[in-house]
């Protein structure tokens, strides 16, 4: 799931794979800003076949917490 992940915010955020880490949090980084934020959800409920709803969406604020949202829809 964290590889899959990790593919999902590259690809939205238009950033290499290896630069992503746990420590990566919203508006840390130029890629990172509030349009991209919607593409980067987007992105994450195609790959993982999800809806996140309104709270989870606002609460994600780095991968780390990304990982424990996507993890409590996946069952894990």
């Amino acid at each position: 799931m964290e590889d899959t992940l990790k593919t999902a915010f590259a690809d939205a955020l238009g950033i290499e794979k290896e630069t992503i880490t746990d420590t990566l949090t919203y508006n840390t980084i130029d890629e990172w800003d509030s349009i991209a934020h919607m593409t980067l959800i987007g992105e994450i409920e195609d790959v993982f076949e999800i809806m996140l709803d309104t709270d989870d969406i606002i609460d994600m604020s780095s991968f780390a917490k990304a990982k424990e949202i996507v993890a409590k829809y996946l069952g894990q």
